[in-house]
């Protein structure tokens, strides 16, 4: 156990001890000492303070202590902050003799009164394990005490613990006992008494110790005491300020009480309870609520009136009149149905997207002729990046309403839609009622973002939740399980966002659906010269005179390293080159710096797409796909792997509906070789494989029905697709082209690598008619009901149906 010294150092009643200077009248000092190990600090010659150390180790050393004539021991500071493991090595060299008075045993401790004597210094170790025995010397301390050298030193030692004693009252006491036993004039015992008062550390008192001149011993304890004097002012300063924080506190808290009894007696004062009431009936003051609401109103103040103010039933009832006065009972906003007005802020906000914008406009001006906006739920829904929430938050604006938005995506708790039920601790209103407490308007736009990705769980389904939400016909009533009344939600515009259709189908079919589609390089290009660039350089804290970047040099950035459908991706890719133009400017680069097309790959490294060129060969044909991110090319190989056996092999993590669709062409095929004027027999010998790259990305579908059946053709007749060729379509086993979906975000795919012919279904034709005028410019489109017009337009085979090509062109088109 470490050693402990205890700060009420007691004389002994009637012992007065010897002075280091008169060693004549000082008994003769032994020159053979046992040692104990002190953990903590040294101590010194005089001082007189009670120890307390573990008996099992130390026993035998104090037992061989009390059979000395002397009864004295030598306690020397040790390495280790255990006394209970102590090595001949730990101890430093030098350390102070102490008389032993009154020791006591007693639970396994032992405790005595060392008074000390006289340094010493260990000159020859005696015995290796306890009890340790040294012999030691004592050596002289040079210094004449009645110098005045050392009386200067001496006067400012007491001076320092004087400005200490008004500090620290232990301090006071510690001084009485000294003077107890020395005077103030005896510096020997005036600077070992100083060094022990302060909290220095063990390594700085051991200095202190070791130091036998007295004029240096007395300069090492003036440092220590004005370190020691710091510390007990900054202790006093940080003391006042508690006591002076604590003293204000309390000050205004009896304040505030008596002001509480003058006005009690004056009856101008208002408990809490009263005051918390007439706080209600001021909310519902400007308020039309209907009767049922107003009626459970009244019920609760009722009750409210009657409890307990420290009950738990009080803060129950508190907490439910709070959410039932604070919502907007029959507050509306005042919409704003300027079209020419909306249209400005929906251009100002987005570039493209025309025709969502005029499907919004569309809806406002319903609005507009009924003079009212009745609650109605859009579903906008794209890929990620392509502005559905900025969307919203126009839409709000050019409505003149308030905006809030949450998330549903991974939302699993049914009462997140509709609340708790009161009985339960810690219940709350649902995301609805939270939405227009903090709008404070009874008809807001409310946007819940990625419905798609709303989940289910044992604790219910927010998916069949929200159908009392978004259904306008029973909105009208909507109750919440935490207000357990019925509120008006019909006002309210419900628009959510989501990446597919992957929606339940009761609640798509609720839903007005206005699909965004992705962006081509030149909407790209307009997003980010209006609104991406300029947000970036404020981000980075750039002015327009300190970095530019041209158009040619976005162009670059777009088509080799952001080509996905939406902009979020190009604007992390435009940020990145302002981060490095900024360390550049940092690091002294002079301004403006201009950013062109070379320059683009200095800051982001070489291109993630390189130049697309289709694919082309014998069996070879590119096919449009739909995802989640955008349209997409697909090539389709097809190769004849040997002659031995027939056989059909697919590849390329293929869906099960697309592995269907690849059967169906390779039956329908293999059925009307003979018509296509291809070898009837081919696939009787031919072990034939199709695939489908990229072979690690799922795919599944129907609509590379077409360009599978077309590859295997080619393959058949082996010949090669004459000139760059999109096309997509499902087919059917009796050669009919069906409908296929996501055919702006396929023509986009095309445009995009650089395929400006394609093959669509007849019955794709009304939504190929329905894309902007600039998707569609330079685009020769074909048209097919048949295989056999895919067939002819492909390989120059005579149709049953033949189609004149339709060809798109505008003089804008490059």
């Amino acid at each position: 156990m470490p050693h402990e010294t205890k700060p009420d150092d007691t004389p002994l009643e009637g012992e007065v001890l010897p002075d280091e200077r008169q060693l004549p009248s000082t008994p003769v000092l032994p020159t053979e000492l046992h040692l104990l190990p002190l953990t903590e600090k040294p101590f010194f010659p005089a001082q007189t303070l009670p120890l307390l150390m573990n008996e099992a180790p130390w026993l035998s050393t104090v037992e061989a202590i009390g059979e000395t004539p002397h009864h004295m021991v030598g306690l020397v500071v040790v390495k280790p902050d255990n006394t209970d493991d102590v090595k001949r090595g730990d101890f430093k060299t030098v350390g102070t003799a102490v008389r032993i008075h009154h020791p006591v045993r007693g639970d396994g401790k032992m405790q005595f009164i060392a008074e000390g004597v006289r340094r010493f210094r260990i000159v020859e170790w005696l015995s290796d394990v306890p009890p340790y025995k040294v012999r030691v010397d004592y050596p002289n301390e040079p210094g004449r005490a009645e110098s005045e050298e050392i009386r200067a030193y001496s006067v400012a030692i007491i001076n320092t613990i004087k400005e200490l004693l008004p500090l620290n009252p232990l301090y006071s006491e510690e001084l009485k006992f000294f003077l107890n036993r020395y005077g103030p004039n005896e510096p020997f015992q005036l600077t070992d008494f100083a060094a022990s008062l302060t909290t220095a550390s063990k390594s700085e008192l051991q200095d202190v110790l070791e130091a036998f001149a007295l004029k240096k011993r007395m300069e090492k304890v003036l440092v220590l005491l004005k370190k020691e004097l710091d510390v007990a002012r900054l202790q006093s300063q940080i003391r006042e300020k508690v006591d002076e924080k604590m003293s204000e506190q309390q000050r205004e808290f009896f304040l505030r009480q008596q002001l509480k009894a003058i006005q009690k007696e004056l009856g101008i004062a208002k408990d809490d309870k009263t005051a918390e009431l007439d706080t209600f009936r001021e909310r519902l003051a400007g308020l039309t609520l209907p009767e049922q609401a107003a009626r459970r109103i009244d019920e609760e103040m009722h009750k409210l009136s009657l409890l307990e103010t420290g009950s738990a039933e009080y803060t129950v009832t508190r907490n439910y009149l709070d959410w039932l006065t604070v919502l907007p009972w029959g507050k509306l906003t005042q919409d704003k149905l300027d079209l020419d007005r909306a249209r400005k802020i929906l251009d100002r906000d987005h570039d493209g997207l025309d025709d969502v914008k005029d499907r919004i406009i569309e809806f406002l001006a319903v609005g507009a002729m009924k003079g009212e906006m009745s609650g109605s739920i859009l579903l906008l829904i794209g890929p990620p990046g392509v502005g559905k929430t900025s969307i919203g938050k126009s839409i709000a604006e050019a409505l003149g309403r308030k905006f809030y938005r949450f998330s549903v995506g991974g939302m699993r708790d049914e009462a997140e839609i509709k609340g708790h039920r009161r009985t339960y601790i810690g219940a709350m209103p649902g995301k609805f009622v939270q939405a227009l407490k903090e709008v404070e308007s009874a008809n807001p736009v409310i946007m819940l973002d990625e419905i798609d990705k709303i989940g289910a769980s044992y604790q219910g389904d927010p998916a069949s939740a929200l159908l009392e939400v978004l259904d306008p016909e029973q909105n009208v009533d909507f109750l919440d399980h935490y207000l357990d009344v019925r509120f008006d939600l019909s006002k309210t515009l419900f628009i959510c966002t989501a990446n597919d259709y992957s929606i339940p189908s009761a609640l798509l079919d609720r839903m007005e659906v206005i699909r965004l589609s992705g962006y081509i390089t030149e909407e790209k290009l307009a997003i980010a010269k209006h609104h991406l660039w300029p947000r970036v350089l404020e981000r980075a804290g750039l002015k327009k005179s300190q970095l530019t970047i041209t158009e040619g040099a976005i162009r670059h950035v777009i088509e080799g390293y952001a080509r996905e459908a939406g902009v979020r991706n190009l604007e992390k890719q435009l940020g990145r080159v302002a981060r490095k133009a900024v360390v550049k400017i940092l690091g002294g680069a002079q301004t403006p710096i201009k950013i062109g097309t070379k320059e683009v790959e200095a800051y982001l490294d070489k291109p993630v797409f390189t130049k697309e060129k289709p694919i082309t060969g014998v069996g070879v044909v590119t096919g449009l796909a739909w995802t989640a991110m955008g349209g997409a090319t697909l090539p389709v190989e097809a190769t004849r792997v040997h002659t031995l056996n027939r056989g059909f092999k697919l590849t390329g993590k293929l869906g099960d509906v697309m592995k269907e669709s690849a059967e169906i062409a390779y039956s329908y095929v293999a059925s009307h070789l003979k018509a296509y004027g291809a070898d009837e027999t081919f696939f009787d010998k031919s072990f034939v494989h199709l695939h489908v790259p990229e072979g690690a990305t799922p795919k599944d579908g129907p609509s590379a029905g077409i360009t599978m059946a077309t590859a295997l053709l080619s393959l058949a007749k082996n010949r090669k697709v004459p000139r760059p060729f999109a096309m997509t379509g499902e087919l059917t086993l009796t050669g009919q082209v069906l409908p296929v979906g996501g055919i702006r975000e396929k023509v986009i795919a095309a445009r995009r690598i650089g395929i400006h012919e394609l093959i669509l279904p007849e019955a794709n034709r009304r939504d190929f008619d329905k894309l902007p005028e600039h998707i569609r410019a330079g685009m020769t489109v074909h048209f097919a009901k048949r295989y056999q017009d895919v067939a002819a337009v492909v390989f120059g085979e005579k149709s049953s149906q033949p189609k004149t090509p339709r060809t798109i062109d505008s003089p804008e088109a490059g």
